[in-house]
């Protein structure tokens, strides 16, 4: 069993067993496995609540009492995925590694992704033990082979990493890391190409202490996440293996909470993935993990192997997970400390946000203007030239086309375009037609028209909206419609949601910067009202009341400060306490402030997924974000849609739209990422 470092809790989920006995072991596994069938309950019981040193020991004695190999035994009697568990379990871990990478470069193409794990994971001392058993194993050189299988500069980081010689001194030269930082700045973001050989260098070699120095500093001087600098500059199996080894830098639970979230979500099941990290981690950071998972995902680790396998397959996972984490809000050290690293992550970041929808350049409105009624003029549409005039222009480019249609033609653009198009595609090009106030006025019109009121775009617009955006759809809510959007709030909604919903469409949110006294305060009322605070120093309705003021009102870095506050304050992370303890719209619109506070593009990208995943699609949700965000961020919405959720968002919208609809939004998706 893998010994934790001096001083170290250990963290994994499998521990030795007590009053082990290996030749008791041996017999009960014998029998298991005599006659017709197996026993394969007592095959997983016995593997999994022994520790991988023992189960060595077992094997031992099994040979010796019976002259016969357990693993090949077990292979014999076992199939499918629960056979390559139970085996990779018996497999001491440096030996089960090897046989994994040797798995991924042999044959027919390679698995890179499993060897992007592995190497990108492994300590100095795990990748010695791991050449070793390979050469053992196979009786080859494991880096001649890597070397023969790859190419390029993903080879070249590979042997860097296989070499296991990274920087274990935790005492750090603050010279060094704005060494480091100035060195990657110029090998990249600052260079016409890129100098990989900097990046193979500080990123293979510097310890992980030096290292997460360099991020911090090289956030704070470029305004970049380093991600973002290795997504920008690097590309392929090289980005990918970059970007695994900054995660295990920052996190390596976290990588791994990712890597198996990942392998479980969607259709179908990555089993050798799944199958690789639980044997792998079991005896190292299981616990971590989970508490990462629970965190990231909002559901236990347990739960989602339970809903996702079966069989003993399922019963072998679980008892290698060794537990569920489904309480809701509960933190753990490892997990509070990742989600403040959040919203530090939020606090520093300087992201520039970039629209995907830009000026044309060489605009003539009196060319377009033409080319659209060409379209819709006679017998049938031409929708191809509609869709490609409207997405390819600019807000402000089309209002002076319609302005152009009206004098050239005495006819209003936005009347012909509705008896020409229809559905999805016309409330899509329509949308776009309107200048963004009228629009979001409109939005919010017809979500409370009507039977029935749709919260969750009333929520959508005015959680996210800056106060100009807010004093503009006033205006045009005022113009379009003769009445006050806080009398149509008032007279549609009720209660506390009532009341944000007001306050929000008011714009007065402050736009100063962070006051650290007044943060501190803020998070003891955040405290008191979600019920985690042991002194409550007010009445509950007083309580409320100032609640909501600071979520609707203060400013946005004000906002990062409090709920760093409240995690150091509670171990607790706001978000989270929020959905447990709350509930209904006033939850959601409360968590919709938050997540826009933290990260506004993650925010539309999850709504983008939701409107998409599942039987259905939700094309108003669609329609109204992929309209409202197109010369905002729907780039940067684009990276993290990707990131989040392994798939682009061009591949979302293809898979789950069609006809012209699908044209037009992919125009507006702006590229394949």
């Amino acid at each position: 069993m893998a010994k934790p470092a001096q001083g170290a809790k250990y963290r994994g989920s499998i521990h030795d067993f007590p009053g082990f006995d290996p030749n008791q072991d041996a017999e009960a596994l014998y029998t298991a496995m005599k006659g017709f069938g197996s026993d394969k309950e007592a095959i997983l019981d016995i593997i999994t609540s022994r520790s991988n040193r023992q189960r060595q020991e077992v094997c031992q004695s099994y040979k010796s009492l019976y002259g016969k190999d357990l693993i090949a035994a077990l292979k014999y009697e076992l199939t499918g995925k629960f056979e390559r568990l139970i085996v990779g379990l018996m497999r001491p871990p440096a030996y089960c590694d090897a046989k994994e990478i040797k798995d991924s470069i042999s044959g027919i193409g390679t698995d890179e992704k499993c060897l992007i794990e592995i190497l990108a994971s492994r300590t100095n001392e795990q990748m010695h033990q791991l050449v070793a058993a390979y050469k053992d194993a196979y009786e080859r050189d494991l880096e001649a082979d890597i070397i023969g299988d790859t190419s390029g500069h993903f080879q070249k980081m590979l042997v860097v990493l296989l070499q296991g010689t990274r920087e274990e001194d935790d005492v750090v030269s603050e010279d060094l890391v704005q060494q480091d930082v100035q060195d990657l700045y110029e090998a990249g973001e600052l260079k016409w190409g890129t100098d990989e050989a900097q990046f193979i260098y500080i990123l293979g070699n510097r310890s992980k202490q030096h290292l997460r120095l360099v991020f911090d500093e090289y956030l704070k001087t470029t305004g970049k996440p380093i991600e973002a600098s290795i997504r920008g500059e690097l590309s392929g199996d090289f980005e990918k293996l970059m970007l695994a080894v900054v995660k295990c830098i920052r996190s390596t639970p976290e990588y791994f909470a990712e890597r198996l979230f990942k392998a479980m979500k969607g259709l179908g099941t990555r089993d050798n993935t799944l199958i690789r990290i639980m044997v792998s981690r079991s005896e190292l950071d299981m616990l971590d993990i989970r508490e990462i998972f629970r965190t990231k995902y909002e559901k236990s680790l347990y739960s989602m192997i339970k809903n996702d396998t079966s069989g003993e397959y399922k019963k072998t996972l679980l008892k290698l997970c060794g537990g569920d984490d489904d309480a809701a809000g509960q933190f753990f050290p490892e997990a509070a400390q990742v989600a403040y690293q959040m919203w530090e992550l939020s606090a520093v970041a300087r992201v520039e946000l970039k629209g995907t929808v830009r000026p044309a350049n060489d605009f003539n409105p009196d060319a377009d203007a033409k080319a659209l009624r060409k379209a819709m003029k006679g017998l049938g549409t031409d929708e191809d030239t509609i869709i490609d005039i409207i997405t390819h222009r600019s807000n402000a480019q089309r209002q002076q086309i319609r302005q152009t249609f009206k004098s050239h033609f005495g006819r209003d653009l936005m009347t012909d375009l509705k008896s020409e198009i229809s559905g999805d595609l016309a409330r899509l090009i329509l949308g776009l037609m309107m200048p963004p106030a009228h629009y979001d006025a409109k939005q919010l019109k017809k979500a409370m028209e009507g039977a029935g009121t749709d919260e969750k775009a009333l929520i959508e617009i005015l959680a996210t909206r800056t106060n100009a955006e807010i004093r503009a759809i006033n205006e045009a809510y005022k113009e379009d419609y003769h009445k006050s959007l806080e009398d149509a709030l008032s007279s549609d909604t009720s209660g506390h949601f009532r009341r944000i919903l007001i306050s929000l469409a008011t714009g007065n949110r402050e736009e100063g910067g962070e006051n650290l006294d007044q943060a501190r305060e803020d998070a003891q009322v955040a405290a008191e009202i979600l019920e985690i605070a042991d002194t409550p120093s007010g009445d509950k309705t007083s309580l409320e009341t100032r609640f909501m003021t600071i979520l609707c009102t203060r400013s946005y870095p004000h906002l990062r400060r409090v709920f760093q506050e409240f995690i150091k304050m509670s171990n607790y992370d706001v978000e989270h306490t929020i959905k447990k303890e709350m509930s209904g719209d006033v939850r959601d619109a409360f968590v919709a402030i938050v997540q826009s506070v933290k990260n506004k593009p993650l925010f539309f990208a999850d709504k983008l997924y939701k409107s998409m995943k599942g039987a259905g699609t939700d094309e108003k949700t669609l329609t109204r974000i992929m309209v409202s965000r197109s010369e905002i961020d729907l780039l940067n919405i684009r990276r993290e849609f990707i990131e989040k959720y392994d798939k682009s968002l061009h591949q979302a919208i293809e898979g789950d739209t069609s006809g012209d609809f699908l044209k037009a939004l992919l125009a507006l998706c702006g590229g394949e990422d």
